[in-house]
Formats: structure tokens, C-alpha cells, sequence
């Protein structure tokens, strides 16, 4: 399946999420997502028809206005673009994203997390950096190249920091 979000949650709470997913989603104007559990317990890969950047924001402002209506969705992150764990297609798709979608004068960081592969975080960083001609800022850049490895599902997303959701710091906040 391809997918364009990936949703935390709680460990054994997968079905309670996909139910608040399912509610959230038909509120939002999509009622065919698709939702996957993924080989990882606590993460689902979501299918929308909708914009993932734009319904990650509106489902933290829900969270932000109606906490009781977002309990199980503990993070959301959206997805550019899917692939297989073969390392040269992750570095291709990758590196294609990042000179597209980050500017000649913003800066970026690399961000692997990695759930059930051997590939090498380090080296996947090392790989993929040395062909994006862009300023690196570890601590506050303006773009993330955001590699998501769950198994053999491989999600690639250029972000700015706010893309990624939290539901836990906005209804902590």
C-alpha cells in the first residue's frame, strides 16, 4: 500500500486509533482512507485523498480545540513520497525530493528513524547529503529530509518543523 502520513500511537491501541482516524478523516472531507498497520506495533500508514501537510494541521487544531475527540493519535507526519528499502532507490528518491522541494538558500537536515532494517542510518545520511548542495543546520534548519524505514516501507517527506505534528505537545501546551 502506498501511503502519504504516518500515524503514531499507543502500543496495542492501533484499533482504537484507526476508529479515531476513520471519525477525524470523515469529518475532514475524506471517508475512503485507507489505514495499515505497520509491522511496528504503535505506527499506522494512512491513505488519504487529501493533503497530508494540510490534514495533519487541521487534525492538531482539532486536538488543540476538542482533546476528547483526538486520544489515540499521539504523532502525525507526512509522506512525499513511498519506496522500497533497496538503498540506492531510497538515496534517488531522496535526493530528487530535497533538490526539489528545498530552496538554494534554506537550510536542511537529514532524519533517518529506523524500525526493522539493517540499513545503516550513517551511512544512508552520508550517501544522500553529499549530493544535495544546500546549507546543513542540525539544530534549527528550515527544511527536514524526513526518511521514514518501517521494514521494507520506506516513506521520504521534505518538511519544515511544523509539519510533523504532535498532538502531545499541543494538548500539553
Amino acid at each position: 500500500m502506498k501511503f502519504n502520513l504516518l500515524v503514531s500511537t499507543y502500543r496495542n491501541r492501533e484499533d482504537d486509533c484507526i476508529s479515531e482516524l476513520w471519525y477525524l478523516f470523515r469529518e475532514l472531507g475524506d471517508d475512503q482512507i485507507e489505514v495499515r498497520r505497520a509491522i511496528v506495533p504503535g505506527l499506522l500508514l494512512v491513505k488519504t485523498r487529501l493533503n497530508p501537510f494540510e490534514v495533519s494541521k487541521k487534525i492538531g487544531e482539532i486536538a488543540k480545540e476538542r482533546p476528547w475527540d483526538v486520544r489515540y493519535t499521539l504523532k502525525l507526519t507526512p509522506i512525499d513520497a513511498v519506496t522500497s528499502d533497496d538503498m540506492e532507490e531510497i538515496k534517488r528518491v531522496a535526493i530528487t525530493l530535497a533538490n526539489e522541494k528545498i530552496r538554494v538558500d534554506e537550510t536542511f537536515r537529514i532524519t533517518v528513524n529506523k524500525r526493522l532494517t539493517s540499513i545503516s542510518g550513517k551511512k544512508l545520511i552520508e550517501e544522500i547529503a553529499k549530493h544535495i548542495d544546500r546549507k546543513v543546520n542540525l539544530k534549527n534548519p528550515d527544511k527536514i529530509l524526513q526518511i521514514e524505514i518501517v521494514g521494507k516501507d520506506v516513506g521520504i517527506a521534505v518538511l519544515k518543523p511544523e509539519d510533523i505534528i504532535s498532538i502531545v505537545k499541543i494538548t500539553t501546551s
